[in-house]
């Protein structure tokens, strides 16, 4: 039976899928830059131990985005799990906040079509922008916009940089 008071995950299958997670009351626990830069470290090393690749993400003071794939069956949840108790306990250790609550809850997306993979990228892509923190997509340090542009030929950056982007829906009210 479905709950309708949080979000549903569908994660047991592999494959690729869009993430989102939002910290406890949007609090601005990623602020240091040093604990951004341990966040991606920390997403991907997880995600190399539990088969999970993280293809792309941008980490913000209070959320993140992420595009994984997923090898095996129900990593999702166990990658995502991980990676916010792990991060918890470090910034709670650091914070001498012993218990506090830091990660709220994420959502995913299974991704089936080339279409709504592309989109969504380039909405990993341009968070910053959206959240006007930067004017520029790869001004952005804490992103893997710039580590995909030079991992793919200009002709497809530019293609996922002019995908449509506002007709996504996706929770993002940080």
């Amino acid at each position: 039976m479905d709950w309708q008071h949080a979000p549903l995950h569908r994660t047991a299958d592999p494959g690729f899928y869009f993430i989102t997670a939002g910290t406890y009351l949007k609090k601005h626990f990623l602020i240091d830059t040093s604990r951004r830069d341990s966040f991606i470290d920390l997403l991907l090393s997880v995600g190399s131990k539990l088969g999970v690749v993280v293809q792309d993400w941008v980490v913000l003071s209070n959320h993140y985005h992420l595009m994984i794939e997923a090898l095996r069956k129900s990593a999702v949840s166990a990658f995502i799990g991980r990676v916010h108790s792990i991060n918890a306990h470090q910034l709670n250790v650091i914070d001498k906040a012993q218990g506090r609550k830091v990660w709220y809850q994420y959502w995913d997306k299974f991704i089936t079509h080339e279409r709504s993979y592309l989109a969504r990228l380039n909405y990993i892509h341009q968070n910053p922008v959206h959240h006007g923190i930067v004017s520029r997509a790869e001004n952005y340090k804490w992103s893997s916009v710039r580590v995909f542009q030079e991992r793919v030929d200009a002709a497809l950056a530019k293609a996922v940089r002019n995908f449509k982007i506002d007709n996504l829906r996706v929770p993002d009210d940080f």
